[in-house]
Formats: C-alpha cells, structure tokens, sequence
C-alpha cells in the first residue's frame, strides 16, 4: 500500500478557507469592522434645558447629521462617508422623533 502525499490535500483545504472567506467579504456577507466604523454611545450627552438657565455649547458643529426616518432618530458621519447609526439608550431602544408618526405594527 502506497503513502498518500497530505500537501495537496492541505493546500486545497487552506485555498477553500480563503477562497470562501473571499466570497463572502465581496457580497457583503462577511465585514471586518474597523475602530473607526463604530461611534460609542457615551460620545454623547444630552443637555438638559431649564427655563431661564443658560447654557454653554460650541460654535462649531458636530461631524454627524441627525434625520428623522421613518420615527426613529439616524445619525449620518459626515467625515466618513456611509457610516451611519440609530441613536439607542442604555437599553437600546431607539430614540424618536418628535413631529413625525411613530410606525405602528402591522395588523
């Protein structure tokens, strides 16, 4: 009985990994999240407003955009293009927007 050589066998198993992981990243369905892709909730705060107080912000204005879609508050990056997010609690519930009709499940 004759030895079998394992390195093309090997081979073709590390080419399969690699080649599937390929595919998966070209079609979307695998994404290698960089730091910069997230925005950490804590990043920011929200100033209570009382009548008569006064309070102190900057004149310049933050990178992200803020748009009401669909009831739910969206965040859009400005300095990194397609980077956007739903502004969430502590308890990641979605923070609505006032003016705009709350979606209501459908029956």
């Amino acid at each position: 009985m004759s030895e079998r050589n394992p390195l093309p066998l090997i081979l073709t198993g590390i080419g399969t990994i690699i080649g599937t992981i390929g595919v998966l990243w070209y079609y979307g369905y695998l994404h290698f999240a960089k730091p910069e892709d997230a925005l950490l909730l804590n990043d920011f705060t929200m100033l209570k407003t009382v009548p008569g107080e006064d309070y102190k912000v900057s004149l310049d204005p933050a990178p992200q955009v803020a748009q009401c879609i669909d009831g739910v508050l969206v965040l859009f990056d400005m300095q990194q293009k397609g980077l956007t997010g739903v502004l969430v609690n502590n308890r990641k519930q979605a923070v609505r927007c006032m003016g705009q009709e709350t979606p209501q499940a459908v029956k």
